[in-house]
């Protein structure tokens, strides 16, 4: 979008992540999702390490979302990386067809097909073949957090969580926070910040430890699909690289 008669405005972007909201069909309803966030952290609160609220987050997920299929094979990706950056990632055959799986799904969604037809539309991607060979470098594509490894993609730090200097980086997504919570290996401690929304998603700001490894404060949509992150993030990164 470097030309000025190609680039997204700020009006188009607050219109456009509102259409990708209004299409996340596959999104938790009310009733699929009990929260129980307990414990509000204050600021001077969020760094000091203690679990307040001795509940997990999570009281209830209807795990039928997850039979869906951009749910399910977003499911299979979380597995596939080392959490620890400075440690290599190794991409097996499998892997790559579980990526080619998971973007084979999120592009049969009208949601992607709309962010689809608005980047074809700002002159952005000629064909979704171009599209879909672009999300796969941004989002797959290996590089290094730190000493020349390839390390990391976008992927691994936002949906499935780093660790790095003995601190928890990315893992910004409620299913995989739901699933860890469940097999004991997260522990909520509290929330500073709940959205004031009754419908999903809503957001949250938490305090958790991963297997000892602290996150002072992780913002998540908490009962989106995937398409809706994946295709939100995927504008920000588009519209605005770089920069907030």
């Amino acid at each position: 979008f470097s030309s000025s008669r190609d680039s997204i405005t700020e009006q188009e972007l607050r219109e456009l992540s509102e259409q990708l909201y209004g299409l996340d069909h596959n999104k938790a309803r009310p009733s699929d999702i009990a929260l129980n966030p307990q414990h509000r952290a204050e600021p001077d609160e969020t760094g000091d390490k203690q679990d307040r609220s001795p509940q997990p987050l999570y009281k209830y997920v209807n795990e039928e979302l997850f039979s869906k299929p951009t749910y399910a094979s977003f499911i299979k990706l979380l597995d596939n990386y080392q959490r620890a950056t400075g440690r290599e990632e190794e991409v097996t055959a499998e892997e790559l067809r579980e990526q080619e799986r998971f973007l084979e799904e999120v592009m049969k969604t009208e949601l992607m097909k709309k962010l689809f037809a608005f980047l074809r539309g700002k002159k952005r991607y000629g064909s979704e073949q171009e599209f879909v060979q672009d999300l796969k470098e941004m989002w797959f594509g290996l590089y290094s957090r730190g000493d020349g490894e390839r390390d990391s993609s976008g992927f691994e730090h936002v949906f499935s969580g780093e660790v790095k200097k003995g601190k928890v980086s990315g893992f910004h997504n409620w299913i995989r926070f739901y699933l860890l919570e469940k097999q004991g290996v997260v522990n909520y401690f509290s929330h500073n910040f709940d959205g004031p929304w009754d419908t999903f998603p809503d957001v949250l700001g938490l305090q958790f430890s991963w297997d000892g490894f602290y996150k002072e404060v992780g913002s998540a949509f908490i009962g989106c699909s995937p398409e809706f992150e994946f295709g939100l993030y995927t504008l920000c990164f588009l519209a605005r690289p770089g920069r907030a």
